[in-house]
């Protein structure tokens, strides 16, 4: 079964409002097993919209639309998808009773034109809106079914919730669900390569990857008759996958950030944690803070911007700095082991590089970057370059360290259990 999505509003063309209530929706309908090939935003517009539904009416079984369900006289939703479905228009009592009720308890004035909320297309099933004044709607023709939803994300999401889902369940005979396996420290290009034979001859479950910044997302999905059914389906996807990716994967949760799978091995082993920043500037130390349980792994966070600060605070030797330089492996390496010396940490992330506009006096490359991690006094270095404008290379590189230092943890428990 098709659906289909169309969002109203001139608000949402011009970009002065984030269009939220497609991706939830999308998202949802994906969850029920519905197929949905296509979305589309409409302006206020009576005729370009009546020509929007028809479309959608004609290549799709729902078409579901929000937005538009307003008292002024740019709310035409209503009006235009009661029209293609050849409808008129009657006054709903309850939901004027409900709209009444609504201004005289927020001591609002109530005007003439709410009255245009409360009327609704003949033979309609009506979803009373406990979250604002207009009502959501459902349509069923001959051949297509419509679903018209206020537009405030906290109307429409409450709506859905309450009665729209149940009302999709009944009508998609299917069940999809989704597995996400979460890996950093491979490109989208080498995970690809990786998974090709496995992709190549998908069938039920799908698989496909997403790209982000220093991470890539395989997603494993399956459509079935019950979640039962699709769980089964996935299981011998998700191991196989696990096998070839091995320590890659950091999660199948996907609601598990990167920095939260770091926070959970350094409470796991009781491990504290000290950064030391240069060219990320605090932006390693705001993600892992962003984690609940923050408090009690980090000790110190500290952002060495100058060569001053980094001899001062981190004990970075200043030959060192007069012979190989800020941006260089020696630097981060004392930037590490001094981090944890000064805050008596059992780990420390460091990081030093080059984010541009500009090199610095050094003329060495912009994107270049080193990253030291000293875990229990054994200190490893990495070199990377990355490419961008200053905001995406610093974003780059707060990943690789969350990746680095995630490495380097689950090498040292590995030599832990078995022995160096």
């Amino acid at each position: 079964m098709t659906v289909e999505l169309i969002c109203v509003g001139t608000e949402l063309l011009m970009g002065t409002v984030v269009n939220t209530n497609a991706a939830f929706m999308a998202e949802r309908c994906v969850a029920l097993g519905l197929d949905c090939f296509y979305q589309s935003v409409v302006g206020d517009n009576a005729s370009r919209l009546e020509e929007s539904i028809k479309q959608a009416m004609g290549r799709s079984d729902i078409v579901i639309l929000s937005g538009g369900l307003g008292p002024t006289e740019d709310d035409l939703t209503k009006e235009t998808a009661a029209k293609v479905m050849g409808k008129e228009l009657v006054m709903d009592d309850k939901a004027w009773k409900h709209i009444t009720s609504y201004f005289e308890k927020r001591g609002l004035e109530l005007t003439e034109n709410n009255r245009k909320q409360a009327m609704v297309p003949e033979g309609s099933k009506v979803l009373y809106n406990k979250n604002g004044t207009a009502p959501g709607i459902i349509m069923e023709g001959d051949k297509c079914r419509m679903i018209l939803l206020p537009g405030p994300p906290i109307e429409l999401t409450f709506l859905w919730n309450e009665q729209v889902e149940d009302y999709l369940k009944s009508l998609s005979g299917d069940v999809l669900m989704s597995e996400m396996v979460k890996i950093c420290g491979a490109g989208e290009s080498k995970v690809e390569t990786l998974l090709k034979d496995l992709i190549d001859a998908q069938d039920n479950p799908t698989i496909a990857t997403y790209a982000k910044t220093g991470e890539v997302d395989v997603r494993v999905t399956a459509k079935a008759k019950d979640e039962k059914e699709c769980k089964k389906l996935m299981k011998p996807v998700v191991k196989e996958i696990k096998k070839r990716l091995g320590s890659k994967i950091f999660t199948t949760d996907e609601s598990v950030s990167l920095e939260m799978a770091v926070m959970q091995i350094l409470n796991e082993n009781k491990m504290t944690l000290t950064t030391a920043e240069s060219i990320t500037g605090g932006m390693i130390a705001s993600r892992l803070i962003n984690v609940p349980g923050a408090s009690d792994v980090i000790k110190v966070g500290y952002i060495t911007y100058s060569n001053k600060a980094k001899r001062k605070y981190l004990g970075v030797k200043r030959s060192t700095l007069d012979k190989y330089g800020a941006v260089s492996e020696q630097c981060a390496k004392e930037m590490a082991k001094g981090g944890a010396a000064a805050a008596k940490s059992d780990v420390c992330v460091a990081i030093t590089g080059i984010a541009g506009p500009a090199s610095d006096a050094s003329n060495k490359d912009i994107g270049l970057t080193y990253i030291g991690v000293s875990v229990a006094g054994k200190i490893k270095v990495k070199e990377y370059r990355f490419e961008g404008n200053r905001e995406k290379i610093r974003t780059a590189a707060t990943t690789a360290a969350l990746t680095f230092l995630r490495h380097c943890l689950l090498e040292n428990l590995t030599e832990k259990t078995f022995g160096e």
